[in-house]
């Protein structure tokens, strides 16, 4: 890459990184992105699927078309970092969309200005990625009726991974998330008379343990999977047993199979523990996001591409 190039791209970032906007309020990211499109002789199409932008670059008379995507919005955390061009609106570029929007503009430069291809590169922006809202949005406004592709690929950074590696493989790469929340109600009351209630903390901590084993104890050791409580919530005080409490959580998996198998032994544990207290336990199940699966044909591409620029010893 020249010099220059990354020169603008880490500009591009910094200035990124310094005003993170959340999902589907990326109005100042958008307008920035489609400056510069346009800056690079590209016509930006804006609104699509909300805060989305899709612009395009042909050359020569080839048919095929090949998009390149990444996402725009930020996570709702203050930034405290002593970086130069740190946030200060209580938004963060935590999970590097920053880069990702940097990268495919440094693209959208270079093929632009060199085309030295034969068809169609399309160049996706998409909203609203961090809650799992903003690829639908953009496919259900029609993206993909307007803006065809033949193939679509993307990119995440990772960290820790040295700089100029790529690790990819073909079939699934990147798991489904399923969120969860499980209300366990029993029956409140003072501290100092446990005898008079149905501990609800007792009962959603077994649940809790429980749900430790499905992953061990369910799940084929060839699969992946993970089950995580992330919150608990009570209507308690210091000294009085709560009636509700909230148990809050993700799992991550694969294989639709498997995803299936987490909600049913979810289901049964929540059932089964709560039925031998005298208390019930309502889960609700939601299936947020489908697993990322490269298609072969494509990550053969991919990992050619890689390997002209970086080398085979580090893809």
């Amino acid at each position: 890459m020249h010099n220059d190039s990354a020169t603008r791209m880490q500009q591009w970032r910094r200035h990124l990184h310094s005003q993170p906007e959340t999902g589907f309020n990326e109005h100042q990211t958008s307008d920035h992105i489609a400056e510069l499109l346009t800056s690079f002789g590209l016509t930006p199409h804006r609104g699509i699927g909300g805060t989305g932008v899709v612009a395009s670059v042909t050359a020569g008379a080839g048919a095929g078309v090949v998009g390149l995507r990444a996402d725009m919005d930020a996570l709702a955390l203050e930034e405290r970092t002593s970086l130069p061009d740190a946030s200060t609106n209580g938004r963060m570029h935590a999970c590097g969309h920053d880069g990702h929007m940097a990268m495919l503009l440094g693209a959208a430069e270079r093929l632009a200005a060199e085309r030295g291809f034969d068809g169609t590169v399309r160049f996706y922006f998409q909203p609203a990625e961090e809650h799992g809202r903003g690829a639908q949005a953009m496919v259900d406004d029609g993206v993909l009726e307007r803006f065809p592709v033949d193939a679509i690929y993307g990119l995440h950074n990772l960290p820790g991974l040295p700089a100029g590696h790529l690790h990819t493989r073909s079939g699934p790469i990147m798991a489904s998330e399923d969120t969860f929340e499980i209300t366990v109600t029993g029956r409140g009351g003072h501290a100092a008379r446990p005898q008079m209630v149905v501990d609800p903390i007792v009962i959603a901590a077994e649940i809790v343990l429980a749900l430790q084993t499905v992953v061990s104890r369910n799940v084929d050791p060839g699969q992946s999977a993970v089950v995580s409580c992330t919150e608990i919530i009570t209507d308690g005080l210091r000294n009085a047993i709560p009636t509700t409490v909230t148990i809050r959580g993700d799992t991550r998996s694969l294989d639709p199979a498997v995803q299936a198998l987490l909600e049913q032994r979810m289901r049964s544990l929540c059932t089964g523990i709560a039925a031998a207290h005298n208390a019930s336990a309502t889960p609700s199940y939601r299936h947020e996001f489908i697993p990322t699966i490269n298609h072969p044909t494509s990550t053969a591409a991919a990992v050619a591409a890689a390997t002209t620029v970086v080398g085979d010893h580090k893809g």
